[in-house]
């Protein structure tokens, strides 16, 4: 529990810096500034994740549930109907309108009618600790776990390992971040073993740590630019114009 409660507040701080990035100036605020408006919620415990879906409606996972909003945060919906755990730290909406929920404890769930049923998708799962989800433009699924990456191929039906080039886990793994850049390059940032990238959809990884003088990664993202960008836990951000050879 004591773990939890550190990372449901890590998470909080690395939601708000990933949405300060991408905002867009308020209504009414001069040009180039951003301004921000407290929501009514959602009420369920701290904000683990955020994610949009196709339609624009926001998605919130949090330690009580996963909440939907449909009028840009006004009000919010709790949809946990089928989730048998409620600490969700992390949410994906793919383009086939499917949604995602990976839990701290029971795995992965999905969603085919917007999140109202819930159904477990683990069959292949070694570890039903998921931090991470990601899904790339072939449409394959890719989840973080405890005990390593995992990738599906059929949208959640079944998964395999793909560890190969990854520390062996002493005793877990913590598989924070998953992203993929345009090139189709994967990239994992992990607690104490830093960042890691596979050039062959998740088949083989390799650690790119030249630079980064905290290995203790959280999150992970890339600017439309291609620049690399490493958030870790008390020492900064990260950036890489070189595809992760290098951070500085």
């Amino acid at each position: 529990m004591k773990h939890t409660t550190r990372l449901s507040k890590i998470f909080v701080v690395v939601i708000a810096i990933l949405l300060l990035a991408a905002s867009l100036p308020a209504k009414g605020a001069p040009e180039g500034e951003i301004r921000w408006e407290q929501t009514s919620g959602p009420v369920g415990g701290s904000i683990m994740t955020l994610t949009v879906n196709g339609a624009g409606d926001l998605l919130a996972g949090t330690l009580g549930g996963v909440f939907r909003s449909s009028d840009g945060g006004d009000s919010w919906t709790a949809i946990n109907t089928g989730l048998t755990e409620l600490r969700v730290p992390t949410l994906l909406a793919t383009d086939r309108g499917d949604l995602f929920a990976g839990t701290l404890g029971d795995g992965v769930f999905r969603s085919r009618n917007n999140g109202r049923t819930w159904q477990a998708v683990n069959t292949g799962l070694t570890d039903l600790v998921v931090r991470s989800l990601l899904v790339n433009s072939a449409g394959d699924l890719f989840a973080g776990t405890d005990d390593g990456i995992f990738r599906s191929r059929n949208n959640g039906r079944t998964w395999k390992p793909v560890n190969t080039g990854l520390p062996a886990p002493s005793p877990v793994l913590f598989i924070f971040a998953l992203i993929a850049n345009e090139a189709g390059d994967l990239f994992a940032g992990m607690d104490f073993n830093g960042a890691f990238r596979s050039t062959d959809n998740g088949d083989t990884w390799t650690p790119i740590n030249t630079g980064l003088t905290n290995l203790r990664v959280f999150a992970l993202t890339v600017s439309p630019a291609g620049e690399l960008f490493a958030g870790t836990f008390g020492g900064g951000v990260f950036r890489s114009s070189d595809n992760g050879d290098t951070w500085t």
